[in-house]
């Protein structure tokens, strides 16, 4: 739901998605988290996450959040806390051979994850808050294996069922906490406008080589999502990206088979990319359900090179063209370092931001 807060923004109003890039003294302090102490590590933590909050800050941004710092993962800080998840799966990915934690135990609710996180940026600036969860669909479709969780899931909608209840709970403890904003992230949505992944030709992914049935799973996914909005007096975001590593992406693919599925989905506003190449088309928002706002990825995140102002706003006023300004907000395409190691600079990531603004400025200022 819209709030005070939030209806106050501006048109074209600019948030960001989540993550910022570590600068090396956080990959550091990060590093000695153990060796450090709770205290010690969280106090130095505080000055590092007041120093991304001001960076947005001194961007311009309408909205802020605190760059996902405390995580080294954009999922991996939630798994850990609620325990059952243990590293054991190989597989493959864009070449590499790796580890990934699956679930092989029940789930745990010792109290909220990220509250005491979002309590101190709520604390720490007066601009809008936006923090953001990863959604049951995400979590279930990467973590749920039918070799090592049966013991503890019977089946993948029995985890994701679970996994709903305590996001629920979480999202309930952030809005406590003062956030304006929840948004949930669920990059595996958009799996479904992958044309060659849902017809079984082969991912660089070893986990996205399943059976896909967007008929049935879509549905799931968005009434788990439903699940973990209902009741909040915030506004919901729902971010679809087409996943980042190193620069490149998972998927490709145009939003032509999700955005008229998202009917009855219990959010405000679905983050989208225009920015990279083989993602969304701005025409693809002709079919996005009237009820449902949209924040236009108008900021590529994974090249390395800077778009002008000029080109950062006429994709903005692209969509603008097709669904008003009052349905529009700005954002870069997705967070700039979900994984902590993503190469992107603090630096790169500031100038992105501060011309993310600029180019809403411009296009308030033409009266777009």
């Amino acid at each position: 739901m819209k709030t005070l807060r939030t209806t106050k923004l501006p048109v074209l109003y600019t948030h960001g998605i989540g993550s910022l890039p570590r600068p090396r003294v956080v990959l550091d302090l990060i590093g000695r988290r153990e060796e450090l102490g709770r205290e010690r590590f969280s106090g130095a933590m505080d000055d590092m996450v007041r120093f991304a909050i001001r960076l947005q800050e001194q961007a311009g941004m309408d909205v802020v959040g605190d760059g996902e710092w405390r995580r080294v993962h954009y999922v991996g800080e939630f798994l850990k806390r609620v325990g059952g998840f243990e590293r054991v799966r190989k597989f493959t990915h864009q070449g590499e051979t790796k580890l990934t934690d699956v679930v092989v135990g029940r789930m745990k609710s010792g109290g909220s994850v990220f509250e005491k996180d979002a309590e101190f940026l709520v604390k720490h600036t007066q601009h809008v808050t936006k923090f953001a969860l990863p959604s049951p669909f995400l979590i279930a479709i990467r973590y749920w294996h039918e070799d090592y969780s049966k013991a503890a899931y019977p089946t993948l909608q029995h985890f994701m069922e679970h996994l709903a209840d305590l996001l629920q709970m979480e999202a309930q403890a952030l809005v406590g906490a003062g956030i304006d904003i929840v948004q949930l992230d669920d990059p595996a949505l958009t799996y479904f406008c992958d044309r060659r992944l849902m017809a079984g030709t082969s991912s660089h992914d070893e986990r996205l080589r399943r059976a896909w049935d967007i008929d049935t799973q879509f549905p799931e996914a968005i009434a788990s999502i439903n699940r973990v909005s209902e009741g909040l007096t915030a506004e919901v975001h729902l971010h679809c990206c087409h996943s980042v590593y190193k620069r490149q992406s998972d998927v490709v693919g145009d939003y032509k088979p999700i955005l008229p599925r998202l009917k009855g989905a219990a959010i405000d506003r679905i983050n989208l990319e225009f920015a990279y190449q083989g993602t969304g088309m701005v025409e693809d928002l002709r079919l996005l359900p009237e009820e449902i706002d949209v924040g236009m990825g108008v900021v590529d995140v994974r090249g390395a090179s800077l778009q002008t102002v000029e080109e950062i706003a006429a994709i903005g006023a692209a969509g603008v063209a097709v669904l008003g300004k009052q349905r529009v907000a700005l954002n870069p395409d997705c967070g700039f370092a979900p994984d902590a190691g993503e190469p992107p600079t603090i630096d790169e990531a500031f100038e992105k931001l501060r011309r993310l603004c600029e180019a809403a400025a411009k296009l308030r200022a033409e009266g777009i």
